[in-house]
C-alpha cells in the first residue's frame, strides 16, 4: 500500500542534456544536493520557442516576463519552498512543451541544483499555472530571471486545517476526467504525489511531493497517536505494521452513528482507486490500525 520515501520534490523529471546549455551560456556552479529524479535524457528545447523574452508593463516598467523551461515534470509548488506543497506541474510529457511568465521572484537562500545549473531563486509565475517554480527549471544562461523584480521577503508558512485536508482529499475523487485518481505504488499524479495511499494522504495534508510513506505518516515528525474515539475531520488512521502491500492509511472524515460502529474516510486503495465510502478501519479488537493526528493542526 506504500512505498519508501523519496527525499526529491520533483519526482521522475528527466536529466538535462548537456547540449542544452553550453558552458558559454550557463556558467557552472558548484553541483550540491540534487533536488531532483532523473528518469533519462530530454532532447533541448526548440529553438522556435526559446526566443527572447516577451515584455509586459507600462513605460519600461516590467511587470510580467515569458521564459522557456527545459525538463519535464517539474513541480509548481504553493510557496517559495520546494518543500510546500505542489499545485500543478509543467513539461509533463515533452520537454520545453511549457512556457512561464513570471511577474516576481524570491531568494529563498536554499540552492537547488540540476547538473551544473544551481539557484536558490524561485520565482512566481502566472502561466501556465499559478505558484512558485525553481530558477533551475528555466532555460536561461542566470541564476535567477534577468529583468523581474526580486522580493526578499518570504511568505511565512501556514498550518494546514483540517477542512483543507477534507478539499484536497475530495479532489482525486474526479481528477481522472471525472473518474478517481487510479491506484499505484510506482506512479506519479501530474500534482505530483505518489498514486498510493500514502501518497495519496500525503497530498491531502499538503506534504512535499511525492510524499512520505505510511511509516513516515506515522512518524512523530508528522502526527502523534489518539485514541480511535477521539478521531475528528482530517485525522488519519493507520496501519503502520507489516509489509508495502499490507499497510495502509486513511483519512477521516466523520462518524456514522453516536455508537462509532463505522465512520466515512477517504482511502486510495488497490483496484478502485480514489474512495470515499465508510469502514471500520481499527474498530475491532486487535486492530493493527491506529488513530493519529496530524501536527499540523495544532491540538
Amino acid at each position: 500500500m506504500s512505498t519508501p520515501m523519496f527525499t526529491s520534490s520533483f519526482a521522475q523529471r528527466a536529466s538535462r542534456p548537456a547540449a542544452a546549455r553550453s558552458a558559454a551560456l550557463r556558467r557552472l556552479l558548484p553541483v550540491l544536493a540534487l533536488t531532483c529524479l532523473a528518469t533519462g535524457g530530454v532532447a533541448a528545447p526548440d529553438q522556435a520557442t526559446a526566443a527572447a523574452p516577451t515584455h509586459v508593463g507600462v513605460a519600461g516598467l516590467r511587470a510580467a516576463d515569458s521564459f522557456p523551461t527545459w525538463g519535464t515534470r517539474w513541480v509548481v509548488h504553493a510557496k517559495p519552498d520546494i518543500n510546500s506543497p505542489s499545485v500543478g506541474m509543467i513539461n509533463r510529457t515533452s520537454a520545453g512543451q511549457d512556457r512561464i511568465t513570471a511577474d516576481y521572484q524570491v531568494d529563498t537562500g536554499r540552492r537547488v541544483c540540476e547538473g551544473s545549473a544551481c539557484s536558490t531563486f524561485m520565482a512566481h509565475i502566472t502561466q501556465p499555472v499559478t505558484g512558485f517554480l525553481t530558477v533551475v527549471a528555466v532555460d536561461i544562461p542566470e541564476d535567477r530571471l534577468p529583468g523581474v523584480p526580486v522580493r526578499a521577503e518570504q511568505p511565512a508558512p501556514q498550518p494546514g486545517s483540517r477542512q483543507q485536508t477534507l478539499q484536497r482529499a475530495a479532489v482525486w475523487l474526479t481528477a481522472n476526467n471525472g473518474r478517481p485518481v487510479p491506484y499505484a505504488q510506482d506512479r506519479f499524479w501530474r500534482d505530483g504525489y505518489r498514486q498510493d495511499c500514502s501518497g495519496y494522504a500525503s497530498m491531502a495534508l499538503g506534504l512535499p511531493t511525492p510524499g512520505t510513506n505510511t511509516q513516515g505518516l506515522a512518524d512523530r515528525r508528522h502526527t502523534r497517536p489518539i485514541a480511535m474515539n477521539e478521531l475528528q475531520p482530517g485525522d488519519l488512521v493507520i496501519d503502520a505494521i507489516g509489509t508495502s502491500n499490507t499497510r495502509h492509511v486513511v483519512i477521516f472524515e466523520k462518524w456514522n452513528d453516536d455508537a462509532h460502529r463505522s465512520y466515512t474516510a477517504y482511502e486510495q486503495r488497490s483496484v478502485h482507486g480514489t474512495s470515499h465510502r465508510s469502514v471500520t478501519y481499527g474498530l475491532t479488537a486487535g486492530s493493527e490500525y491506529k488513530a493519529y493526528r496530524p501536527l499540523q493542526y495544532g491540538n
